[in-house]
């Protein structure tokens, strides 16, 4: 009976590095993404950037540099799923789904509604120096949000997924 305790006291488990590699980049995205909706947004926003002539320019730098740092992590997330989906892991084409459509958020993001944002943003009006912020800009805003608020929802339920898998 000894021999048999010893030997389950040196087993180890093992996550796969696939499945370290997507856990570990969805905590990060996720949380970066929390910091910079929460954190960094809210503060530039009370401290007035929004009411500055160079806002649509430090918006862009901003989102454009996290928004190819969230697509690297889409692509490692998916990549990530992908590879657990066809290794000895329940075959979940549900996850793949998501994880497909985390990329997709990020592609929407990157490609289409950051640059619209910094486009309607730029004032290039050299004698009005206060414009007011346009309707657009205002409905821009609320798709980022709500795009944001899916990707938490769906990065949330592929973290849980990746979590849970056992070997």
């Amino acid at each position: 009976m000894s021999t048999i305790s010893s030997i389950e006291s040196n087993v180890v488990y093992k996550r796969p590095l696939w499945q370290n590699i997507t856990t570990l980049t969805l905590g990060f995205w996720l949380s970066a993404s929390l910091f910079l909706d929460w954190v960094i947004m809210p503060s530039l926003y009370i401290s007035g950037m929004m009411s500055q002539d160079s806002f649509a320019s430090a918006g862009y730098s901003i989102f454009w540099s996290f928004n190819r740092i969230e697509l690297l992590c889409a692509g490692l997330v998916l990549t990530g799923v992908l590879v657990l989906s066809n290794s000895r892991f329940r075959n979940s084409p549900v996850i793949t789904f998501l994880a497909v459509l985390l990329l997709a958020i990020s592609f929407a993001d990157t490609y289409f509604l950051t640059p619209q944002m910094s486009a309607i943003g730029v004032n290039l009006s050299l004698f009005n120096s206060l414009s007011p912020i346009p309707v657009t800009m205002n409905v821009l805003h609320g798709l980022y949000w709500v795009l944001d608020v899916v990707k938490l929802v769906i990065g949330g339920v592929i973290l849980g997924w990746s979590w849970q898998q056992k070997v």
